[in-house]
């Protein structure tokens, strides 16, 4: 093997959290990588990996050789795409994870039209709305809405996605309309997740501001609690990509529009070393060119 092959190596043991995950990911030996990364070790005079028994940990040498490695491979990655020709099709598989009821509102349609665009692109596709661990479960794409935790992760902003609060007319007519915040203590809610203690937020004044909420029915499926308030069984807080149609067929009518907080981001993140994939690439422009602005429905 060459230097670049020993890099990818390493780079994927780092990625997978264990050299058995990675054997299995590349259809290698596990003794064949672990004789592999112990020979790049004795090369460069360092120790880049503690290995013990139930856990694999990186050293501050490991951890400053992986970033740079995926920087190089990726440069590398980039020089090759360029002499083959950047007009060429992509090609590959694209692991996808993403949110199931944002993926049941829009990639349903959108998906099968990318494939049809792109004939040499295949893609898998995980729903889910948990966080996954993009690096240990080998996703190359995920879809994630809201605030980003800080990583060494590429985050590629897609679009807005607001939020309403909304109940139905018979609802309503039935315990009156809160016009504040404040006077949603009197309502039932419908909050989404199934933690004890659910906050909504509000803009009040120019203000960040949260308030607890509860009611008799905790879910983690936003089509599940649209169906409830539709029934009649109190105010949720949802995005317009899962109450759009409701609105606009008068099911459901929106609330407490001037304390609405701003939409939150729909994004697109991937690994560094996914930065120069001509599929995943591809996938993230797309979605960026059809979710356009702003995302109602």
């Amino acid at each position: 093997m060459n230097p670049f092959e020993d890099m990818r190596l390493f780079c994927q043991v780092m990625e997978s959290g264990s050299f058995t995950a990675a054997a299995e990911q590349l259809g290698l030996s596990k003794q064949f990588i672990s004789r592999r990364l112990i020979q790049l070790e004795d090369r460069l005079g360092v120790r880049l990996l503690n290995r013990s028994t139930r856990r694999l940990d990186v050293t501050p040498l490991g951890q400053s050789y992986y970033e740079s490695a995926l920087r190089l491979l990726s440069e590398v990655e980039q020089v090759e795409q360029g002499i083959s020709g950047q007009n060429s099709e992509p090609r590959g598989t694209i692991r996808l994870s993403a949110p199931l009821s944002f993926a049941m509102a829009h990639l349903g349609c959108l998906l099968p039209r990318f494939l049809q665009r792109y004939p040499q692109v295949s893609v898998e596709v995980d729903l889910s709305d948990r966080p996954v661990d993009l690096i240990s479960e080998g996703y190359d794409l995920v879809l994630r809405i809201g605030t980003l935790e800080d990583s060494t992760l590429i985050a590629r902003r897609i679009a807005s996605i607001q939020r309403v609060y909304c109940a139905s007319p018979a609802y309503l007519a039935a315990q009156g309309t809160p016009l504040t915040p404040e006077e949603l203590v009197d309502h039932q809610c419908l909050p989404y997740g199934h933690s004890r203690q659910v906050q909504w937020r509000f803009q009040v004044k120019g203000k960040l501001q949260s308030l607890n909420v509860s009611g008799r029915m905790r879910v983690n499926n936003g089509e599940l609690l649209r169906d409830t308030a539709i029934a009649g069984l109190g105010v949720t807080y949802l995005p317009t990509f899962i109450v759009g149609h409701a609105l606009q067929t008068g099911q459901l009518v929106t609330l407490l529009e001037d304390f609405a907080p701003e939409p939150l981001t729909l994004s697109a993140v991937y690994p560094q070393h996914r930065q120069g994939s001509r599929p995943v690439q591809a996938l993230v422009e797309y979605l960026r060119e059809q979710l356009v602005e702003p995302l109602l429905r």
